[in-house]
């Protein structure tokens, strides 16, 4: 077996460029990169090695000799212990120009030539998506999230992207679960804010007892969240049991109500959506009637609807997705608003069983929006299929990069590229970026 490496001596360095994973980059006088949380460019810092990573190390700024004329006073006092958010730290023109960079840096390695790209950007208090973990720690009850790089969960009383409406279910929810008998040792608790208000998802490593479950109707009451479901830790969210439903939780996507299953993907804030749903009907607008779009990664339906209403509700619409409840979801809500002669949803694991080019090629556009993995299976098959546009949708630069150098080699053109800052201070970026046939 081989030896780990031992860490070289902590020395000053000076931080050249900030880093996909938002963290500041400097270099050993070898060459070797330092990767140094919470720092920016330009800063001088003595630089404590702590780990192997990558080509590199991990390492920590001990201490700051020179700060940045960019460096903010960080408004939350959770910044630096709490993993959710990287770089508060950084004022507000440096950081977008950073996080538009992270879109151009990514089609530039792709083989493309990128416009001037113009970050969309995020505001506090508009996450409408809570995910938390659990924690039971010497009789303390913990709800908040992973450190930085750490298994390790930060107690929150607070979060400044956080919506407040569900905000206020912070205290509410510690309240609740402290005497659970369902959380032994950890779990999570997972809110989408739906407009029938927050839809609780809690898992636990124990089944809720009567109490828990008495409990857990009650506090629904109480909080207005029209149902609360419960899954095992382990198991998936297909087997999540319904605790209580005290109204259908129901969303509202381009004119058409959904009844999302629980823990359901949905956009991380309202303005994202509204500006994911306008770039890619934008990119399309030049189809005629009765154009045919396929549509990848449908989930619930956010632009399968936006799709179905455009041009006068006359483009036909065929939806993929792989989860089984998204697409129960979604084929109800066709079949409730009349849809079901316009627009098809189909199940389909695209990662394991890809939509061929030949299937893909009679159609006018391909509208993508896979999850944070990319769509490295299924790429290949639509840069083949020769369909005239394709809208990418995409959550993570790195695998929206790796996917468009498949549309490169295949000719395709990069015509319109937008960023959308729908995961504030992170090093996560959202973009719709169109493509059409050279």
């Amino acid at each position: 077996m081989r030896a780990p490496r031992k860490p070289p001596p902590a020395t000053d360095v000076t931080i050249a460029r900030v880093g996909a994973e938002a963290d500041g980059i400097a270099s050993l006088p070898d060459g070797t990169p330092l990767y140094l949380p919470l720092t920016l460019p330009g800063e001088r810092v003595t630089a404590h090695p702590i780990a192997p990573r990558g080509d590199g190390w991990h390492a920590a700024a001990d201490t700051l000799l020179a700060a940045s004329s960019d460096r903010a006073d960080p408004p939350c006092r959770h910044f630096g212990a709490c993993g959710g958010c990287a770089l508060q730290h950084w004022h507000d023109a440096p950081y977008r120009a950073w996080k538009a960079e992270l879109l151009t840096a990514a089609l530039r390695a792709a083989g493309f030539t990128p416009p001037s790209i113009t970050l969309l950007p995020g505001l506090p208090g508009e996450r409408r998506r809570l995910d938390f973990a659990l924690r039971r720690a010497g009789g303390r009850l913990i709800l908040g999230l992973h450190g930085p790089r750490a298994a390790a969960v930060v107690d929150l009383a607070d979060c400044l992207v956080l919506h407040p409406t569900l905000l206020a279910l912070l205290a509410r929810l510690r309240a609740l679960l402290r005497d659970s008998r369902a959380l032994r040792r950890q779990g999570a608790v997972l809110i989408n804010l739906l407009e029938s208000g927050p839809d609780l998802l809690l898992r636990t490593d124990a089944a809720p007892s009567l109490e828990d479950r008495t409990a857990l109707t009650a506090f629904a009451r109480a909080h207005s969240l029209p149902r609360i479901a419960w899954a095992h830790t382990g198991a998936s969210l297909d087997d999540a049991e319904t605790i209580c439903l005290l109204r259908p939780p129901t969303t509202v996507l381009s004119g058409v109500t959904v009844r999302p299953p629980p823990g359901a993907f949905l956009q991380a804030t309202a303005a994202g959506e509204r500006a994911i749903v306008d770039a890619v009907l934008h990119a399309l607008s030049h189809l005629p009637a009765r154009a045919r779009i396929a549509e990848l990664y449908a989930g619930c339906g956010t632009l399968t609807f936006a799709l179905a209403a455009a041009q006068a509700g006359k483009w036909r619409v065929a939806s993929w997705e792989g989860d089984a409840p998204a697409v129960t979801a979604l084929t109800q809500a066709i079949n409730q608003a009349g849809l079901s002669g316009r627009v098809t949803a189909t199940r389909r694991d695209l990662a394991r069983q890809m939509l061929s080019a030949k299937e893909l090629a009679g159609f006018a556009a391909v509208v993508l929006d896979p999850p944070h993995a990319g769509a490295a299976a299924q790429i290949s098959q639509i840069a083949a299929s020769g369909v005239p546009i394709i809208v990418y949708v995409s959550c993570n630069p790195a695998t929206f990069g790796r996917d468009a150098r498949a549309l490169c080699a295949a000719g395709y053109v990069l015509t319109v590229a937008t960023a959308i800052d729908q995961f504030l201070w992170s090093a996560r970026l959202e973009s719709v970026c169109v493509f059409r046939r050279g």
